[in-house]
């Protein structure tokens, strides 16, 4: 308990699913959280601040970067520093390639990858003059796998993993550590649209046999993001339940 006292956290997708279980574990741990997505946040403000936590709410559009940029502005400048960074904010659109939409395409790229740039990018100018910060994105297990019907998903969660590699040396000098985390099927509203068959056929193919559940994300987020694990970056963390070994 405690470990994040007086530590900013900004977590985007955070007004429900993943996003919030992050966003109220690392609040139970002390950080001050800054949840942000494209809908207002304000049950997971509300369900921090009942538990005694601190949180403020912000409406974000994470593919507008002048919006990014000066949200994240706005937050240094109130707190004084952002310490952790939480990348979860994403969507889906799934159809096989050949039914797949131009925009179905774009979008989830733009909001999956592009997204996390153009939050990141001004971050990490806070954090690398702080000489300290943790960014963690919340990847995919089928940016490491594939499955069909997601090409777009995959593409944008193969490239994040990437990006994450790539981030982790460059900032890793100024004292930033930059991992990915990789959920398997998490029982979320994503996850709801499966019906009985797809459920079934899915559970045969994870080790443990049921679906992962947001607090298991955020358990990983906050070792990532605590003191324990100041020695690892470029790291993907595959949280799949053994879908993918």
């Amino acid at each position: 308990m405690g470990q994040f006292l007086e530590q900013i956290a900004l977590v985007t997708g955070a007004s429900r699913g993943i996003g919030r279980a992050i966003a109220e574990k690392l609040a139970a741990g002390g950080a001050t959280i800054i949840c942000a997505d494209v809908m207002d946040c304000d049950e997971t403000v509300e369900q921090i601040t009942a538990a005694g936590g601190k949180a403020e709410g912000l409406v974000l559009n994470v593919t507008d970067s002048e919006a990014a940029e000066t949200a994240v502005q706005g937050i240094a400048e109130r707190h004084g520093r952002i310490d952790i960074l939480i990348n979860n904010a994403g969507i889906t659109r799934d159809r096989l390639l050949i039914r797949m939409t131009v925009d179905d395409w774009r979008r989830v790229l733009e909001i999956n990858l592009d997204g996390v740039f153009n939050v990141t990018q001004p971050v990490a100018k806070v954090m690398m003059r702080k000489r300290s910060g943790r960014v963690i994105n919340i990847a995919s297990v089928v940016g490491l796998m594939g499955n069909a019907g997601q090409s777009n998903y995959s593409a944008s969660k193969a490239g994040l993993i990437g990006m994450t590699k790539s981030l982790a040396r460059e900032m890793g000098p100024r004292g930033v550590t930059v991992n990915a985390i990789a959920p398997g099927f998490i029982t979320t509203p994503m996850t709801d649209k499966l019906n009985d068959d797809q459920r079934d056929a899915l559970l045969k193919n994870i080790a443990v046999q049921r679906l992962g559940e947001p607090s298991d994300i955020a358990e990983a987020v906050a070792f990532l993001a605590g003191p324990g694990a100041s020695y690892i970056t470029g790291i993907v963390l595959n949280v799949s339940g053994g879908l993918y070994m």
